[in-house]
């Protein structure tokens, strides 16, 4: 019998607890606790629909083709009908050239580079369009001109399929197009309009429609014939389809009204998952099950879009660390620091306030060269051998106070234009911008050159105990903060702010980690204490595990990968650090 070392290729490592150097799946021996153990990647057990950019041109019953980095949806109702098209790539939408024949409920297929348009209305089109990437060109036209038809036709503009619709009346008609023409084949066994499609000729899918009452009829389609396979959970009309005919997902629709209902079929059958977040029917789609676009729809008519992150993914976990060697809350951290593996906590309260610097290694907190100013609800930015501690409480005199850290002591630099404390700040010690605060509510932003601060444009939202991120002075994020409770979120680009998506939980006290295109918030109140951590993506929020310890008036730095989460106050105060990894391990124990 072959050894563990002969099979994959190493020997069984001894370590004491949990050990980082292994890789996924390969096995240790905890010495400490005298077991064996190994890990793999952790990952999201369901998925979920998150906020994307919106389109340029808001419009319902557009068509969509391509995956999620390189997507194209073409046509729809502005109204009236509309011939914009616009590709993705990830994050953005572009314009570029429209179909010659404006319309909408048609059909798509293809990629953002080679795709096809295939009937639509007004009048029951049987136009048929391709793209090259560039423009639209007109081809040879479908037999039987239609609308509210489905395609199929996953990464290709010559080997298409088109099925159902009203033509006027529902049909069941199907047609196959092989880069040429078209040419009619077997029919759906259930004639309907308004339905769904997913992928490819060969191997297709059906399902949803319209005929005297909305379906949940499915059918699958082999190259020759179409069969009767189980039904959605859910029937409606106008839905939206992506992926192909052994993974696909099925998408918003109506029923006696708009929904977010969101399906996944597996080869066999139907499964519920998360709805979308705005219930709507008519949207363009494209994608996979592990990552779609859907976007547009109505009501009413929308630019909106979301993106569709399917089970299986990569995900995020806090795990504990070393505390600090005192326990506070009101601390601030320099919060780019590369963490997990370095970090700087300075200032908060106890029963008093401090000035109590710590210095985290990757393993350990080591007390440092205290502030020279005792202050709590102060900010920081930089990292741990570079950092700035800015404002404070008590405002007279902490409150306009700015220090400067070169790694072994704190030196005292010019002062912020507006004295405050419970504010927030990002950027570097040379590159800081601080914004936010009290007294009261501001909304003051400044600029921190190396040397002074200048006052910059001011916050949208004026407030106190929001949290804070960003790399450097042109790219920080503003969220939450009070009075009240908020989950305002505010994008700074070098001059201005801009309100963005709001957090999904609203809070004060909260800690950010990270910039404008990706940050972390976690912690607060909301009004009680919260462990909730979400993630940005530069255009929305959306919840991730939470932190182990509930908490507000923490501090933390990093990134939304990496991150650490610092002090605090539950009560009573704590010194718990914590460690974000994204992607995360989950590290398992062999029983007998």
């Amino acid at each position: 019998m072959a050894t563990y070392k002969e099979t994959v290729g190493t020997a069984v490592t001894n370590y004491a607890g949990n050990n980082p150097g292994v890789v996924t799946g390969e096995l240790w021996y905890d010495s400490t606790n005298k077991d064996f153990k190994y890990q793999y990647l952790n990952v999201t057990a369901a998925g979920s629909w998150r906020t994307a950019n919106s389109l340029n041109t808001a419009r319902a019953y557009g068509s969509g083709a391509g995956i999620y980095t390189a997507g194209i949806v073409f046509g729809g109702n502005l109204p009236p009908a509309g011939g914009n098209t616009e590709t993705f790539n990830g994050t953005n939408w572009a314009e570029v050239n429209d179909l010659t024949t404006a319309r909408y409920y048609g059909a798509g297929a293809g990629t953002s580079t080679a795709a096809i348009m295939i009937g639509g209305t007004p009048s029951n089109k049987d136009e048929t369009e391709l793209w090259n990437g560039t423009n639209w060109t007109e081809v040879n036209d479908l037999n039987q001109g239609r609308q509210g038809n489905a395609a199929a036709g996953q990464g290709t503009t010559t080997a298409s399929l088109t099925f159902g619709g009203e033509a006027p009346g529902n049909t069941a008609n199907t047609e196959s197009w092989n880069g040429t023409n078209w040419t009619e084949v077997n029919n759906l066994n259930t004639a309907r309009r308004t339905l769904g499609g997913a992928g490819d000729q060969p191997a297709a899918l059906a399902f949803g429609g319209l005929n005297g009452g909305n379906k949940d009829v499915t059918e699958l389609w082999n190259g020759t014939n179409w069969t009767e396979v189980n039904d959605l959970n859910t029937a409606r009309e106008t839905i939206t389809g992506s992926g192909s005919q052994p993974a696909a997902l099925a998408f918003g629709g109506y029923t006696s009204t708009a929904v977010g209902n969101t399906e996944l079929w597996n080869g066999t059958n139907w499964a519920e998952q998360n709805d979308l977040n705005t219930a709507r029917y008519g949207s363009g789609g494209f994608g996979t099950t592990s990552n779609t676009v859907g976007a547009g729809g109505t009501p009413p008519v929308t630019a909106a879009a979301e993106e569709w992150t399917g089970a299986g993914q990569p995900v995020g976990a806090w795990s504990t660390a070393n505390s600090l060697n005192t326990g506070r809350y009101g601390l601030a951290g320099a919060n780019t620091s590369p963490a997990p593996s370095t970090g700087l906590a300075f200032g908060g309260y106890t029963t008093t306030e401090l000035a109590v610097t710590e210095s985290y290694n990757g393993t350990n907190w080591t007390e440092v060269n205290d502030l020279n100013t005792a202050r709590n609800y102060l900010a920081g930015a930089g990292i741990s051998t570079n950092a700035l501690a800015i404002g404070g409480a008590p405002v007279s005199p902490a409150g306009a106070l700015t220090e400067s850290f070169n790694g072994t002591n704190w030196t005292e630099v010019n002062d912020l234009g507006t004295p405050r404390s419970a504010l927030a700040a990002g950027g570097t010690y040379t590159s800081a911008l601080a914004f936010g605060g009290g007294p009261g509510t501001k909304a003051e932003t400044e600029l921190w050159n190396g040397t002074n601060w200048t006052e910059v444009n001011n916050l949208n939202t004026a407030r106190n105990a929001l949290g804070g991120c960003g790399s450097s002075n042109t790219s920080a994020l503003a969220m939450g903060g009070n009075p009240p409770t908020m989950a305002v979120t505010e994008s700074w680009n070098g001059t201005n702010w801009t309100e963005v998506n709001d957090l999904n939980d609203a809070r004060e006290w909260i800690v950010g980690a990270g910039d404008a295109p990706s940050a972390l918030a976690f912690g607060g109140l909301s009004p009680g204490h919260t462990a909730n951590t979400e993630d940005w993506n530069g255009v929305s929020w959306v919840e991730v595990a939470n932190l182990g310890t509930a908490r507000g008036y923490a501090a933390g730095s990093g990134n939304s990968t990496a991150a650490l989460c610092f002090g605090g106050n539950n009560p009573p105060s704590t010194g718990a650090t914590e460690e974000w990894n994204s992607p995360s391990n989950v590290v398992k124990t062999l029983t007998d």
